[in-house]
C-alpha cells in the first residue's frame, strides 16, 4: 500500500507519502502562499523525490476540513481528481482530528482549535491515547467551549497554530488544566492524516463532500436575502 496525504485545510501546506506502516516523505510548509499555487506542484516534486510513480499509489487520503473554505477545496479536489482518475480508494478524516494527533500521547483530553474569527472557532476534544471523540468537532462561540472542556475536569492538551490566539481566554476559564503544545508540534501532519485514514471506510468520490461545520458567506448572504420572504 501506497498513500499520499494531502491536507491544505488552513494555512500550513502538508503532504506526506507513507508505503504500509513507514513515511517515506513527509513536507510541510508554513509560508502563507496560496495552495491552489503550490499545492499540486508540491505533490509531484515529493512523489519525484521518493521516486513514486503516481500509479503506484494505492490510497489518497485528504483532510476534509472544517478551516478555510477555498483551502478544504483545493485539498479535496485534488484528492478526488486523483482518486478518480486512478481509480484507487479515498479516505477523507477530519482536519481537528489530525492536528488532535500531535499530542495523541497526552494524558488527558487534546483541543485542536482553528480560529474562525469574531470570537468563534472550529474546534473538539480527543481522548489522549486513543483518539476517540470525547465532543464532536463543531463551529462554536470559543469561551462557551471553553466552558463545555472545563466541566470536564481534566487536564486539556490545546493545540494548533490558533491556539495562541485564543490563549488568554484558555488560560482565564481553564486554568491550570489548560496545557499548550509546543510550537513546532502545532502544525498539521500528512503522515498522521495517513494513519487516522487507514482507520476509515473509502468514499464514493462522486459523493464526497466538505465538512465545513458552518454555511459558507455567500450561502448566508442568500439566506439573509430570503429572509421573510414567502416561498
Amino acid at each position: 500500500m501506497i498513500c499520499l496525504g494531502i491536507d491544505t485545510s488552513n494555512s500550513p501546506l502538508s503532504i506526506a507519502l507513507a508505503k504500509d506502516q513507514t513515511v517515506l516523505i513527509e513536507e510541510i510548509s508554513n509560508l502563507k502562499i496560496n495552495h491552489s499555487l503550490t499545492a499540486m506542484p508540491a505533490i509531484e516534486e515529493m512523489m519525484k523525490k521518493a521516486n513514486v510513480m503516481p500509479a503506484d499509489l494505492t490510497h489518497i487520503a485528504v483532510a476534509q476540513g472544517p478551516g478555510s473554505y477555498t483551502g478544504v477545496r483545493i485539498g479535496l479536489t485534488i484528492a478526488k481528481t486523483l482518486a478518480w482518475s486512478l481509480k484507487i480508494p479515498l479516505h477523507m478524516v477530519s482536519s481537528l482530528k489530525v492536528l488532535a494527533a500531535n499530542g495523541q500521547y497526552f494524558d488527558g483530553i487534546i483541543c485542536p482549535v482553528m480560529d474562525a474569527r469574531r470570537g468563534t472557532a472550529f474546534t473538539g476534544a480527543y481522548r489522549g491515547g486513543t483518539l476517540e471523540e470525547v465532543i464532536a468537532d463543531r463551529h462554536s462561540d470559543f469561551k462557551d467551549f471553553l466552558k463545555i472542556l472545563k466541566s470536564l475536569n481534566e487536564p486539556v492538551l490545546f493545540t494548533g497554530e490558533d491556539a495562541a490566539v485564543h490563549e488568554k481566554a484558555i488560560r482565564e476559564i481553564m486554568g491550570d488544566t489548560a496545557f499548550f503544545s509546543a510550537p513546532q508540534n502545532r502544525l498539521p501532519r500528512a503522515s498522521h492524516l495517513i494513519m487516522l485514514a487507514q482507520q476509515t471506510e473509502a468514499k464514493d468520490v462522486h459523493f464526497a463532500v466538505p465538512e465545513y461545520q458552518r454555511i459558507t458567506e455567500a450561502e448566508a448572504n442568500y439566506l439573509k436575502s430570503q429572509d421573510g420572504q414567502s416561498i
